[in-house]
């Protein structure tokens, strides 16, 4: 038996006989860490916090935290989309999308293909 994760939650997989592997589902911490991104670049360009360190202050997390998720909001529409359509691979985590990405949506796209699927 193995026991890899699957989008943050341990799955047992027998190598006895075929098995169909389980459904992927988005990673809540992926979907929260979007939403907060997105409603914290409202909260800057709508003036209520002048700078990410005053918005970092007020939402009790480090400046490097409040950058990194800030990051998701210039996101391709069609990998948010991907997401919240539950249509990424299970293995796509918020580490790997809070890494630096190019800023072309196409060059984001290829940058993680092998983990959205169309």
């Amino acid at each position: 038996m193995k026991f890899p994760p699957r989008g943050g939650r341990t799955t047992i997989i027998s190598e006895i006989g075929p098995a169909a592997l389980p459904p992927p589902r988005t990673e809540a911490s992926l979907l929260t860490a979007l939403a907060k991104a997105f409603r914290w670049r409202k909260q800057i360009e709508s003036g209520e916090y002048v700078t990410i360190t005053e918005l970092a202050k007020a939402q009790g997390v480090n400046d490097s935290y409040a950058c990194r998720l800030l990051r998701l909001s210039l996101l391709s529409p069609v990998i948010v989309t991907t997401i919240l359509d539950w249509r990424q691979h299970p293995d796509l985590t918020l580490k790997q999308l809070a890494q630096p990405l190019p800023v072309e949506w196409d060059r984001q796209l290829d940058a993680i293909s092998q983990f959205c699927r169309p």
